[in-house]
């Protein structure tokens, strides 16, 4: 689907606690269910031939509010990747911040990835973070996705910011060390 908003992907009566674990039960909420407790058969996620932990969705993911819950969802539901040919840009960086890779593609090869996956629901998809590349495992070709490298390291280190700040602590310490002043704590 296309234009897929934070309350769909979460909806706001689920927003009470504030530990991110346990929003992956109540992802897409609204349209993994019917009333009560009943899965719905016909929606993706709840058949078994699509699993995997890189989530494939339409144009302009991830608008709406700008709530963090959307990537603690996701993430907490399984997922490690969004692909998608555009997302909003709060919850782009929500999802970098909480360790979930946004993969934007061409429109063109989100609609090779769907009419694959919808063809051959088993096809390999690949993301390979350190050469910015996604791609079926058996084509040869793919395409290249955008990064910024700050958030491209923390990612391959596990790092949010403040752990990449303390591994830049000689870094730090040195540059330090060449001011020609010292702060002094009385």
């Amino acid at each position: 689907m296309e234009h897929v908003d934070t309350d769909q992907i979460i909806p706001a009566r689920f927003l009470k606690a504030t530990s991110r674990e346990g929003f992956g039960d109540n992802l897409f909420r609204d349209w993994r269910y019917l009333e009560g407790e009943q899965p719905r058969p016909d929606f993706v996620l709840n058949d078994p031939t699509y699993k995997g932990d890189i989530l494939v969705a339409g144009k302009n993911f991830g608008c709406g509010s700008s709530r963090e819950h959307a990537a603690w969802a996701i993430y907490d539901f399984g997922f490690r990747v969004v692909v998608s040919s555009f997302f909003a840009d709060i919850f782009k960086a929500n999802a970098l911040n909480n360790f979930l890779l946004p993969v934007q593609v061409s429109d063109s090869y989100l609609r090779h990835i769907l009419d694959r996956v919808k063809a051959e629901p088993t096809a390999e998809l690949l993301v390979d973070l350190p050469s910015q590349q996604i791609r079926f495992a058996d084509e040869a070709e793919g395409e290249s996705f955008e990064i910024g490298a700050y958030k491209k390291t923390c990612l391959l280190n596990g790092y949010d910011d403040i752990d990449y700040l303390l591994s830049k602590t000689a870094e730090i310490e040195q540059w330090e060390s060449r001011l020609p002043y010292t702060f002094s704590h009385a």
